[in-house]
C-alpha cells in the first residue's frame, strides 16, 4: 500500500531509522543494551519505523527487490507493536547487529537506483 509520501521518502525514513538505531548502540555492547531501557526502546521505536515505512511502499518496489526480507520486517513491526511484552531481547539484538547492516546497504543501493 503506496501513501502520498511515495517509495523515495519510505526507503530515506527507513535508511534514516537505520542511521539512528547505529547511533544508539555505537561502542554499546549486548549487556548495555537490554539494562538501558532508553536505548533498547528508543531502537524498538525505529525498527517500528523501518516496518511501517516498509508496510507503505509501492507493490512495484517491493516485488522488484525480493532479496529483501519485507515480510520479515514488517513482521518484526507487527510483534514489537503488538507483542511488546514478548520482545526477545536476543531476537532484537540480532536483528541490530546481523540483519540491519545488510539492510543498510540495500535500501542505499535502492534509493541510487530511485533517486
Amino acid at each position: 500500500m503506496q501513501d502520498r509520501l511515495g517509495d523515495n521518502v519510505r526507503l530515506h525514513h527507513i535508511a534514516d531509522a537505520i542511521n539512528e538505531i547505529e547511533n544508539y548502540i555505537q561502542d554499546v555492547d549486548f549487556d548495555h543494551f537490554v539494562k538501558n531501557s532508553m536505548m533498547f526502546n528508543a531502537s524498538l521505536r525505529q525498527l517500528e519505523i523501518i516496518g511501517e515505512a516498509s508496510n507503505r511502499l509501492s507493490e512495484m518496489i517491493l516485488n522488484d527487490n525480493s532479496s529483501i526480507p519485507w515480510a520479515r520486517i514488517i513482521g518484526l513491526r507487527n510483534l514489537v507493536i503488538h507483542e511488546y511484552f514478548g520482545i526477545d531481547d536476543f531476537t532484537i539484538w540480532d536483528v541490530i547487529k546481523i540483519n540491519l547492516p545488510d539492510l543498510k546497504i540495500k535500501i542505499l543501493d535502492l534509493l541510487e537506483e530511485i533517486d
